[in-house]
């Protein structure tokens, strides 16, 4: 029997990020290049696509490139952009027939021209789709993200637009790459790092964090379920104790 047949229909998160971490490595166990990891890893996003529209995940994003990952020998960054840039195009159309959006965050003007035109052309031609959502995190990095908050907050404080006393969480919020979208209630890293990474700091505050030592190019559909039955066993308490949370259940 299946995992996805254990689920609770009633429980499934409605935002769940992932780190696909472990193509390189895992390439180098098969005696190959890193780049023919990172190939191999798009059919574990198809997978975790799949996966997360046949439940109804709402959202799912997908850390895919971040700022850091400039620092990588340039023979892979390049390849990881015509990588990008052809994944992207060549999926517009299964997109569209699986009903799911494409979204992005992160510095996405500072992405190669090609791979800009093509992003920005499949969220465009993907914008009326009511299905899953997917938000790739490209050029991404959240402290980057936070300070850009910070810095907007600052200038409109600045302007007189508003008082130190308006500036609150959801403000905070508003002002990330993210704002309109609901943060993660579950998070899922490949390749057992045991690390976020700089991904999505302020939006993981409550997050249940899933690792599995399973390298990227490996991470199929029934490995998502698992994630997400995991995730269905545990209590959320969000600060608060059992019995509280109990007590709120019972309510409800």
């Amino acid at each position: 029997m299946s995992v996805k047949d254990r689920l609770d229909i009633n429980n499934i998160p409605e935002h769940v990020a992932i780190i696909m971490d472990g193509n390189g490595r895992w390439a180098k166990s098969k005696g190959q290049m890193r780049l023919f990891g990172h190939a191999m890893g798009v059919e574990s996003v198809r997978e975790a696509l799949k996966a997360a529209t046949e439940i109804k995940v709402k959202y799912l994003t997908l850390y895919a490139f971040s700022t850091e990952n400039w620092n990588r020998p340039k023979e892979e960054v390049d390849g990881l952009m015509d990588l990008l840039v052809t994944t992207i195009a060549n999926e517009i159309e299964s997109l569209n027939e699986n009903d799911v959006r494409l979204d992005a965050i992160g510095n996405i003007d500072e992405l190669p021209t090609k791979c800009n035109q093509e992003l920005k052309n499949a969220i465009e031609r993907t914008k009326s789709n009511k299905g899953t959502c997917l938000i790739l995190a490209l050029n991404y990095s959240s402290k980057f993200e936070i300070k850009s908050a910070i810095k907007q907050i600052a200038e409109k404080y600045k302007q007189g637009e508003i008082e130190l006393s308006d500036i609150s969480d959801q403000m905070v919020s508003d002002h990330l790459f993210t704002a309109g979208i609901p943060d993660p209630e579950l998070m899922i890293r490949t390749s057992g790092e045991l690390r976020i990474s700089n991904f999505l700091l302020w939006q993981l505050a409550y997050s249940e964090l899933h690792f599995t030592p399973i390298f990227w190019p490996e991470f199929k559909k029934e490995n998502f379920y698992q994630a997400i039955y995991d995730y269905q066993n545990r209590e959320r308490r969000f600060g608060m104790v059992s019995e509280q949370i109990n007590k709120a259940n019972e309510e409800a």
